[in-house]
């Protein structure tokens, strides 16, 4: 393992797909598993990995399937929901242990979520950050104008090669001009919108990140199909404690996601950060540490 200030990097095997994980803390510590969102990696915790581990937790942080230096497997069908959860289970039975305390943002926020809905036996506790409950989620989507207009960026996703040539130009500037757009001048410096830039460069890494999207979007249909034919939808309750941190200043997911979720999930906190964007742990990276050790320590 290579040593890089304080934490190592690892390649693990997880659910048959090969993962770059960065890992700190001692290894008899509970376990804590960091995932993050679209168009990051695990740099995207870099302010949390060191203080999680100093609170006495064992931390990963995962390059998500696809992302920077994790295996890029071929195919839409390869982002399916029911696999990267299998990932995170996967990950949980890699350092020998039956729970671990879940943290998603973002895109791994949905994958957080829907690890808890599916795979409750290995979540403790659940901490989601700017990620909706996938329930509320389609019921705004139903019958919100605005939220439809916030999410148009997911349909556009799902064209194809479009996408990627408008993010990967110039070298992924356009993802870089994504990033800034959506979020405050001191959210980002040069450094972190370089290596966003650079992980998103690999060969493949944007394909495999769009691919979540398409793949999601897919299932959504299925789901939509099923429930006209059927009425049947699937019920998503959370049986975990869950902690749900929300920037409100964030312009792709509206502060109403955050409203009537006692229907899914009844055992639920929330706390919200007016002054912070979609990018909560980069906006305000000690608040966030300080409610997660918390949380886990109850």
């Amino acid at each position: 393992m290579a040593l890089d200030g304080r934490w190592s990097h690892e390649q693990l095997i997880a659910n048959d797909v090969r993962l770059h994980c960065v890992t700190a803390g001692d290894e008899a510590d509970p376990l804590v598993v960091l995932l993050h969102g679209f168009p990051e990696f695990w740099y995207s915790w870099r302010r949390q990995i060191p203080a999680l581990a100093d609170a006495g937790f064992r931390v990963v942080a995962p390059d998500m399937r696809g992302y920077n230096r994790s295996e890029k497997p071929h195919g839409v069908d390869s982002y399916a929901v029911e696999r990267l959860v299998g990932d995170v289970a996967g990950l949980v039975d890699q350092f020998d242990r039956e729970r671990a305390h879940v943290v998603g943002h973002d895109w791994g926020g949905v994958v957080a979520w829907e690890t808890a809905i599916r795979r409750p036996e290995v979540v403790d506790r659940l901490a989601v950050l700017n990620a909706p409950h996938p329930g509320r989620y389609r019921a705004v989507l139903r019958s919100s104008p605005e939220q439809r207009r916030r999410s148009l960026y997911a349909l556009a996703f799902q064209l194809p090669w479009l996408p990627e040539a408008t993010l990967g130009a110039l070298g992924g500037r356009g993802l870089t001009a994504m990033l800034r757009s959506a979020s405050k001048p001191d959210t980002f410096d040069g450094t972190d919108l370089r290596r966003y830039r650079r992980a998103a460069s690999r060969p493949g890494a944007l394909t495999a990140a769009l691919n979540y999207y398409r793949a999601l979007f897919r299932a959504g249909v299925r789901e939509e199909v099923r429930a006209l034919v059927a009425d049947e939808r699937p019920k998503r309750t959370v049986r975990v404690p869950t902690l749900l941190l929300w920037g409100e200043d964030d312009v792709a997911l509206g502060p109403e996601l955050t409203e009537g979720l006692e229907r899914w999930v009844p055992d639920l906190r929330i706390e919200r950060f007016p002054d912070a964007t979609h990018w909560l742990q980069n906006d305000r990276a000690d608040a966030v540490t300080e409610s997660l050790v918390a949380f886990f320590e109850e």
